[in-house]
């Protein structure tokens, strides 16, 4: 306890932000039955417009609404969604050349009323671009006039005044996490793509050791295989073809019956079997290899070649048949190791 302060007062601020942060929790909470067919609209706006358009998303706000728009912008960025933060005030002094018919605009005021905001409207519309409003009074000035709506009401704000925007700030950045991240499943972005785009610290380290073994392996044309009962030298062309060092064994359903490694080729040559014609892949492939599905972690593909020493691992769905194949050299170009 700092010293001249009483345990009254320590009581009594605990209770204070315990109360702020119950505040700011029924806040977010209270947002769950307002996200709707409207929610949904919005994102599938956004994804349209970058998909055909090539468009981007400006997020603007002023005073603290700003803030939040500043973050909100950066968060579609990080999760493939090119954003950007437009300062109100400065966009009527030059900023608005860079809105663009193909562009959606979140526009975020919790009153709706905003007069920066107001202001650059007309000019949003003039240029095409479709506008979401992100506010707390829906049937404001704003609201009235944004192809979308996103209800961001709270009952109250964490401020004893219910004057500082606390609870209403904590709502919209919440309101644009869930945009965000419901553009991000929409897109199909991976943690391979996050960590491409955070080429530094430990974002990057953290969302490699996310990566799956579907988001490295080597497929299609780039798969080496070939069927049991092929002739030895006919693998062999194949396992140079395909650059990995071995070539997967199948049978007519396309299920995994065996690898053909560069070991397994040398220790054949030492036992004496003959590279030919004659002689079938069966001969020196090794049976009931590891395998690996698509969905696990690339971590783990680590550990299971560490653990068998092994270079290549073949990836199977759950009827064993071959959908991919990877080699150590994959994991250290993905930087997994």
């Amino acid at each position: 306890m700092i010293r001249g302060t009483s345990k009254k007062n320590h009581r009594y601020l605990v209770a204070r932000a315990l109360e702020v942060l119950e505040i700011e929790a029924a806040a977010i909470s209270g947002l769950k039955k307002r996200i709707d067919g409207r929610f949904a609209d919005a994102v599938e706006l956004i994804f349209a417009k970058r998909k055909e358009e090539k468009g981007r998303v400006l997020v603007s706000g002023i005073g603290k609404s700003g803030h939040i728009a500043r973050k909100i912008a950066s968060t579609l960025a990080s999760t493939g969604t090119p954003a950007y933060f437009v300062h109100p005030a400065e966009a009527s002094h030059g900023d608005l050349g860079m809105i663009e018919k193909g562009d959606v605009f979140i526009a975020i005021s919790y009153s709706g009323s905003s007069a920066e905001l107001l202001d650059i409207i007309p000019h949003v519309k003039r240029q095409g671009a479709k506008l979401i409003a992100i506010t707390g009074q829906p049937g404001s000035p704003l609201g009235k006039r944004a192809d979308i709506v996103l209800d961001a009401k709270v009952d109250k704000e964490a401020c004893p005044h219910n004057l500082a925007p606390t609870a209403s700030t904590t709502a919209a950045l919440a309101l644009g996490d869930a945009l965000a991240m419901a553009l991000l499943q929409r897109r199909g972005f991976s943690a391979k793509n996050f960590a491409d785009s955070h080429p530094r610290g430990s974002l990057q380290r953290q969302a490699q050791a996310l990566v799956r073994v579907s988001d490295v392996m080597r497929r299609g044309k780039n798969l080496p295989r070939v069927s049991v009962g092929t002739p030895a030298m006919q693998a062999i062309v194949e396992m140079s073809r395909g650059r990995i060092g071995m070539t997967a064994v199948l049978d007519k359903a396309n299920r995994v019956r065996g690898i053909v490694t560069d070991g397994d080729v040398r220790r054949s040559l030492e036992n004496g079997i003959a590279i030919d014609k004659k002689n079938k892949v069966d001969k020196l492939m090794t049976r009931g290899p590891k395998t690996i599905r698509p969905d696990v972690l690339a971590v783990e593909a680590v550990k299971l070649m560490e653990d068998h020493k092994i270079n290549q691992l073949l990836v199977v769905d759950p009827r064993g048949k071959l959908v991919g194949a990877l080699n150590m050299h994959d994991l250290f170009r993905a930087k997994v190791i």
